[in-house]
């Protein structure tokens, strides 16, 4: 049996492998995350994550992981956490780097840093319901790379395009994937 092989912190030798069990089994590859929220009192809640279903099988040995979410008090809030739109540029920035050092490390590609930064433009009229012209999301999130590797800036720039091509949360952003909301009773 060959032994692990790591380049960046990854396992390349075990995503290989995974990769090549994905093409035998295409059913490993169908994940579904979840998470729940409660209300706690004026803008504040209580998001949870814990278990998630992959590789053919329930997770449920992952303690859960709540975040408080709040708005500044401009926004009616108390800062007892960060609003929810600041959280969807942190997903962001963790799938595009995620997604980048991956690609580096599979690749063979060494790198000595990755830093980025993220910054969304929102127009309240939208959420406030003053203007049906506004849109109630971002009108525009802009993303920075710095890359800090011996390696080509058309290396660099190709690493950044596989993160945009392939990071999940990029495309579910980018490409308005479809999401369904009711009410239980």
């Amino acid at each position: 049996m060959a032994e692990d092989h790591f380049i960046n912190g990854i396992n390349v030798t075990q995503l290989t492998s995974t990769i090549d069990q994905i093409r035998n089994e295409p059913e490993i590859a169908k994940f579904s995350f979840r998470a729940t929220n409660t209300w706690v009192d004026g803008t504040h809640c209580q998001g949870t994550v814990q278990h998630f279903y992959g590789a053919l099988t329930e997770d449920t040995k992952r303690p859960p992981l709540t975040y408080d979410m709040d708005e500044p008090p401009v926004l009616m809030g108390h800062n007892t956490g960060r609003n929810p739109v600041e959280f969807l540029l942190i997903a962001l920035s963790g799938c595009l780097t995620t997604t980048l050092v991956a690609y580096a490390s599979a690749k063979g590609l060494n790198l000595k840093g990755v830093q980025s930064w993220y910054e969304g433009d929102i127009d309240l009229r939208g959420f406030l319901g003053i203007s049906d012209e506004v849109r109630a999301g971002y009108q525009r999130i802009r993303v920075g790379f710095r890359i800090d590797a011996d390696i080509s800036d058309e290396q660099k720039q190709e690493l950044v395009q596989l993160a945009q091509q392939h990071s999940p949360v990029f495309n579910t952003i980018s490409r308005s994937s479809p999401v369904s909301v009711h009410l239980e009773r």
